[in-house]
């Protein structure tokens, strides 16, 4: 089956590398969209509970693609889902764009949710495949490329900010650099899964130690997904600064984030699964007790860093383990985990904005900091996580 999933003329590195760039141009789209978040929310008038409202619209599509994201790549393949889905991706990225209410803007969130995860369970599932041809561990530096593409992408959300450039022309660079990196990359993507001619489900319940491992990815993606679509706001409402700084704490995460994930396996080797994993927790709810007790833009910046540092190494070292099941296949292991985790990172957005409107967003960043917290606790109980 491994010679089935590879082009023989086509040297393992490549693959590598087309994978990557999919994820890469995944977390371009995402970024683009949660750095002008505060944009939208102007444009519209939506108070921050209701933009809490509206951001449910990609919880609903994620729920809605789960049987047809595993049906599609149990009939197709990963290869011709994780291609037409990351066009649709960038193309509904600009239709966010363009909205003119609060409708329409749900409707499009919508349809961004559903593709979206069309893309994470069909990319990982590529990036399975992948790391089957080498002989280490290599899931964290796809989603390092993933994060350098967020950064890159808030970086660039900065600037069009400070530039006063429209949300739909700075989406439409997006999608235009997008589209001409799918038609490069789809030659080189795995032509079928590892798993090929197994009977196996692309979505199956999880054992108890695989809950677990969902669990703390569950946690730090609700960390990851306030982080992304609430940093900017939590600048703008609570800092108040310049607007030309609205989108540095977003940034300063990113940096960190993206930072860590390509240093993570060699952090792992040396201290530990379970030891790495309980100082996420820490990093992730200190930071972000730092940022609500001290409301200043330096100190909100260097809790933002240590934020970015926390959560970086969680979501690929977890699914790094989950693909080492021993009770499913790899490919299977990882699509239960990478559902729950997912839930969490597109659930966590819409509650805290709910949380904010019935109180204040210092409120909502503790609950997300008792989340950093929780995943010490869950590591530090897990018997599975020992190295």
């Amino acid at each position: 089956m491994l010679t089935r999933a590879l082009d023989t003329n086509i040297p393992k590195g490549v693959h590598r590398l087309a994978v990557g760039s999919f994820f890469f141009l995944q977390g371009l789209s995402f970024a683009s969209w949660g750095s002008r978040i505060p944009t939208v929310q102007q444009k519209l008038g939506l108070s921050e509970a209701e933009l809490g409202g509206v951001l449910f619209s990609l919880p609903v599509g994620l729920m809605v693609s789960l049987p047809i994201a595993g049906w599609l790549i149990a009939k197709v393949g990963s290869r011709k889902v994780v291609i037409s889905a990351l066009l649709v991706y960038a193309v509904t990225l600009v239709t966010i764009g363009f909205s003119q209410n609060t409708l329409q803007l749900m409707a499009c969130l919508f349809v961004f949710g559903l593709a979206g995860n069309m893309v994470n369970i069909s990319v990982n599932t590529q990036a399975v495949g992948v790391e089957t041809l080498y002989s280490k561990s290599i899931m964290a530096s796809f989603h390092g490329l993933w994060s350098l593409a967020g950064f890159i992408g808030a970086a660039i959300g900065t600037m069009m900010i400070g530039n006063e450039v429209m949300p739909s022309q700075h989406f439409l660079l997006i999608m235009g650099i997008t589209i001409v990196g799918v038609l490069i990359g789809s030659r080189y993507v795995l032509r079928e899964d590892i798993s090929t001619g197994e009977d196996t489900p692309i979505f199956a319940k999880p054992d108890k130690s695989l809950l677990l491992l969902g669990l703390v990815a569950f946690c730090a993606m609700i960390c990851e997904g306030a982080m992304f679509d609430w940093s900017g706001v939590y600048f703008k409402n609570v800092l108040q600064v310049d607007k030309s700084l609205i989108g540095a704490g977003y940034t300063a995460f990113m940096f960190t984030m993206a930072s860590g994930r390509f240093v993570a396996d060699w952090f792992t080797s040396r201290f530990g699964l379970k030891s790495i994993l309980q100082l996420s927790g820490v990093l992730i709810a200190v930071g972000l007790l730092i940022s609500v007790v001290f409301p200043h833009l330096f100190t909100a910046i260097t809790g933002f860093l240590l934020v970015g540092a926390g959560v970086s190494s969680v979501v690929p070292l977890i699914y790094s383990a989950a693909g080492k099941s021993k009770v499913m296949s790899p490919g299977s292991a990882l699509a239960a985990v990478s559902s729950i985790s997912f839930l969490g990172f597109l659930l966590g957005p819409p509650v805290i904005g709910l949380v904010a409107g019935a109180t204040s967003l210092r409120v909502s960043f503790t609950i997300i900091a008792f989340m950093g917290f929780c995943i010490t606790i869950l590591a530090s109980k897990s018997k599975s996580l020992e190295s």
